[in-house]
This record gives C-alpha cells, structure tokens and sequence, in this order.
C-alpha cells in the first residue's frame, strides 16, 4: 500500500516490483488520481477519506454526501485506466454492523469493488456485500451464454427474458462471474 500516493510517489517506487494499492488521500492525489491509476505497478486505488477530508474541510454528514465526488472520481479514474474497480474508505464504528453494510452497498453501488477495514471484525460483513449474490450469479451466466449463442449465429445483441442484451451488459454479466470466483476486473 501506497499512502498519499501520486504519479510522482509511484514514479520513485521504480518500475519492479509487487503490485501497488494506492491510497488516494490529498487533494493533489485525488485530482491526479488517473495519472496514478495508470501507472503499471498500480492494481487498484483505495480512497482515504480521513486525510482528504481534513484538507478538504469536509463536514460529516448522515449520508456521507461530502464523500460522494471523491468516491465517483476515483472510480471513474480506475475505469478509464483499466485497473480493477477501487477500495472504499473505511467505516470507523467497528461495533456498527449495520452501518458498515449499508456504506458497503453503497459503495458498491458507485462501482466500489471492496471496502478497507479498520479491524478485523468488518472482513465478513464487507465481503458479504462484496461477493455477489447467487440470484445474481445465474443472471450473468445465462447471460453470457445467450450471448455467446447469439455470436454463433451472428447476432450482435440478443434477447434474454424480454430484455436486449448487448456489449456492455455481457461485459457487466462477465464482472459478476469473475468476481464469483474471486477474482478482480481489470489489469
């Protein structure tokens, strides 16, 4: 992990060596945010909200909104650069089950694809938010096989269950497979 990470930060780790989780935490790592994501040693970003919102002058807030730029920049950032999906800032009540799920799934709902813990206790209930949902996992896998029939037979989208299926909701189905079986999406 890499705290307060920027291209310059990346840039003097040198060119080898284990894979890199960036913590984007200043206000210059979040505006350069892409730069970093994009640099090879970088498999993911991780948002810190603590520092970044004490530079930012951030005001908590019940719903979090203050947090809520920041955390769709550094998704879209990761996106364009091809690395798998972030890591969410972490959930500092460690006894608030409750509110760490429904910030996880908030999260995820942004395109998070994990959340940082604080303490040991939060790994379960964050990857149970994380993994997806078998309902969920027979949805993409009768997805891509209708998909991959229609690409048999010529068809550049198809019909499954009254719906038009085309590239980006197989690529979405394909996202949800892979991290069925614990994998991560992108580089």
């Amino acid at each position: 992990m890499l705290p307060k990470a920027t291209p310059g930060a990346v840039a003097e780790l040198g060119p080898s060596g284990p894979p890199v989780i960036a913590i984007v935490e200043t206000a210059e790592g979040l505006r350069l945010a892409y730069d970093t994501a994009s640099a090879p040693r970088v498999a993911a970003l991780l948002l810190g909200a603590a520092d970044l919102g004490a530079e930012l002058g951030w005001e908590p807030r019940p719903d979090g909104l203050e947090v809520l730029y920041a955390r769709s920049k550094v998704v879209a950032d990761s996106a364009a650069a091809r690395i798998r999906g972030p890591f969410d800032i972490v959930h500092l009540d460690t006894r608030d089950d409750a509110g760490l799920e429904a910030a996880a799934r908030f999260a995820r709902s942004l395109g998070f694809r994990g959340k940082a813990c604080i303490h040991p206790a939060q790994v379960g209930v964050i990857n149970g938010v994380f993994q997806p949902e078998a309902d969920s996992v027979e949805w993409a896998q009768r997805v891509v096989e209708a998909a991959e029939a229609g690409e048999r037979e010529g068809r550049g989208a198809v019909a499954l269950d009254g719906e038009m299926i085309d590239a980006p909701i197989v690529e979405r189905a394909r996202r949800i497979l892979t991290e069925a079986k614990g994998g991560t999406h992108g580089r």
